[in-house]
């Protein structure tokens, strides 16, 4: 028991009141945050919550992860797109010729008339309307960093104007540096290399200096992404770039979901993360480039005319049978919801069969429901997640879905460590969706993200044949025993569910 003096007593009685209107004003402050613009009812009962609950820190969690600082930031990034665009406009008769879009893109619808595809892909041209299919594209999935990360580093090898790469995670560790040194070595012979990266996802390398002695490097520029300011009273850091792009001479691209950092390389101690990333030549690559070199002219404000010149946009001939399209998302108006549209179309679409592969699943109800309307309607759709997730928090959330989903007839398996970050989905065989976006809502509605929309047989078989193959290491998970989990599980898991609005 503690004996307080009379003295100490009166002391903490007269701070009292003190304590309880600096919680009632910050309490209110958030309240007034919450209401002032309509946004959903979940996430603002949850954050009026949390302010109440935890004095102090409650309103410091809302004022670096909840103010609503998505519309004014996007307004920004959408305004340096729209100049870019402009830009592009004006030299296309150099860099990107309309003729060339507008003939690949017609010559394509006709190519898809004569499937159901055809349907889809016109549903894609309202969605992005900026991004056309193209055809004569290969593209070629490589399996975790074992294979990636070669292929990758001799593209650079191999680059004679350019190397224009973007990560969302740079590692501070034996990857981050073979990969900056050779980077370095090219800009030194002459090559132009633009590096971008997350400040939030490379955190360790920021603070670890990784990145401090390839700065003065000759032709080599370095870019960290963030809209978090503090001296700028911007405490928002909830956006973030979360694309993978590398672009080689304009010629040569790389897009999935494979960061650069010792986890994705095996080890005699460790095993390396499930992942896919793909290697891509043909017209697309010009879609990946601009996205690059709009993120880099958002963050640096270099020239747009030295950023559209044309040896960046060189002339792209036929390089494989399949036809792709660029899908950007973000929180830009022009962008929001492009990613979350076309997951739901893909699984409107499907008729027989529907395979999804990602590390986080907190979809909105819209897609929620899809899948579930989708099993209902005789789809064979089956739902793969990682085992053991890297983020607790998130697992337990998706978990929480799976009760509705498999009593829709959704069947959900579970792969076995290592734990698995790849994103994909196949639909009817006919259709695939790969890249960096993960099925939760920071990557629908709050990260950068970018992705590819693939017709290719060919592609799609060897694509699938990889994805079962991550099936077979997996367990599929019993409705039955499912259900007979113990009550405090469920009732953790739904806890992680409710608090998404806010993770």
């Amino acid at each position: 028991m503690i004996n307080l003096s009379n003295s100490e007593t009166a002391t903490i009685l007269s701070l009292l009141p003190v304590d309880i209107a600096l919680h009632l004003g910050t309490f209110l402050l958030v309240c007034y945050s919450c209401l002032k613009t309509r946004r959903e009812s979940a996430s603002t009962l949850l954050w009026i919550f949390v302010a109440w609950s935890f004095p102090i820190i409650g309103p410091l969690l809302y004022l670096f992860f909840g103010i609503n600082r998505v519309p004014r930031k996007a307004l920004r990034k959408q305004k340096a797109n729209r100049q870019l665009q402009a830009e592009r406009q004006a030299r296309e008769d150099i860099a990107l010729p309309t003729s060339f879009l507008r003939s690949a893109h017609e010559s394509l619808a006709c190519k898809l008339e004569a499937e159901n595809s055809f349907y889809l892909n016109r549903t894609f041209d309202r969605i992005l309307p900026e991004t056309p299919l193209l055809s004569g594209n290969s593209v070629t999935p490589l399996v975790d960093g074992m294979q990636a990360y070669p292929a990758m580093l001799k593209a650079i090898r191999n680059a004679r104007h350019h190397i224009h790469l973007q990560t969302f995670i740079i590692g501070n560790d034996e990857v981050g540096r073979q990969f900056l040194d050779l980077l370095a070595e090219k800009a030194k012979s002459g090559v132009n290399v633009r590096f971008l990266f997350d400040r939030f996802g490379s955190a360790a390398a920021v603070l670890g200096g990784l990145l401090d002695g390839y700065r003065q490097v000759k032709n080599m520029r370095i870019g960290g992404w963030t809209q978090a300011n503090l001296l700028k009273r911007q405490f928002q850091i909830n956006l973030r770039n979360h694309r993978k792009i590398m672009v080689i001479d304009g010629i040569t691209a790389f897009v999935g979901g494979i960061n650069l950092r010792n986890d994705n390389i095996n080890t005699l101690s460790y095993q390396a993360i499930r992942d896919y990333h793909f290697m891509i030549q043909g017209p697309v690559v010009q879609e990946m480039q601009y996205s690059f070199l709009s993120d880099w002219y958002f963050m640096t404000e270099e020239n747009p005319r030295t950023l559209l010149q044309p040896d960046h946009f060189p002339r792209q001939s036929s390089s494989g049978t399949a036809l792709a399209r660029m899908v950007n998302s973000g929180p830009t108006p022009d962008e929001m919801e492009a990613i979350a549209n076309v997951f739901f179309e893909c699984i409107n679409w499907a008729r027989r069969e529907l395979l999804i592969v990602t590390p986080y699943f907190v979809p909105s109800q819209d897609i929620l429901q899809s899948f579930k309307s989708a099993a209902m309607r005789g789809v064979d759709v089956r739902l793969l997640f990682p085992q053991k997730n890297n983020h607790i928090y998130t697992g337990l959330a998706g978990k929480a879905l799976y009760d509705e989903l498999m009593a829709s007839g959704v069947r959900i398996f579970e792969r076995k460590p290592p734990f698995m970050h790849a994103k994909a989905l196949i639909a009817d065989e006919k259709v695939a969706l790969v890249g960096s976006a993960n099925l939760d809502m920071r990557s629908l509605r709050l990260n950068y993200e970018s992705n590819l929309l693939v017709f290719d047989d060919e592609f799609i078989r060897r694509l699938r044949a990889i994805v079962l193959d991550d099936f077979t290491n997996s367990a599929e998970i019993d409705p039955d025993n499912w259900r007979r989990r113990p009550l405090w599980r469920k009732m953790l898991e739904n806890t992680f569910y409710l608090m998404t609005p806010i993770l």
